[in-house]
């Protein structure tokens, strides 16, 4: 299985190959303010299975956890279309709006979830909840 990703404007595109290893939503705040929304969703893929092509702006920062996580985003629009966490080391997360695919497998974690807006809910079979 093949996938593309691409950023809004389709100068920076991931192609990831085979199935994610993990998909998730995070309710964490900086996840709110990365996506513009009251969370995120992302795949992630072991990174010798994304190929990111065009040309990627790199923003490092470090997170609640202490970890540091480098997002790479789109030098035309700035749409976000991959970030490493050095909390999973060898994983490529890519948001799941970047795939535009609305049959997308679900998530199976929901995490940071204290920090989750009173009016969301992750609903499905299988889905672990995480504080």
């Amino acid at each position: 299985m093949q996938r593309t990703a691409t950023c809004r404007c389709g100068a920076l595109r991931a192609i990831c190959n085979g199935e994610p290893v993990r998909i998730s939503v995070c309710h964490c705040l900086d996840c709110q303010r990365r996506s513009g929304s009251a969370f995120s969703a992302q795949a992630r893929f072991p990174a010798d299975c994304v190929e990111l092509i065009g040309e990627a702006q790199i923003y490092r920062h470090q997170g609640d956890s202490g970890a540091h996580a480098s997002f790479h985003f789109c030098a035309l629009c700035a749409g976000t279309i991959a970030y490493a966490n050095a909390t999973m080391p060898g994983l490529i997360a890519i948001p799941l709006g970047a795939f535009a695919d609305p049959h997308f497998p679900p998530p199976q974690f929901s995490v940071y979830e204290e920090r989750k807006h009173g009016w969301v809910t992750i609903a499905g079979d299988g889905i672990e909840h995480w504080d």
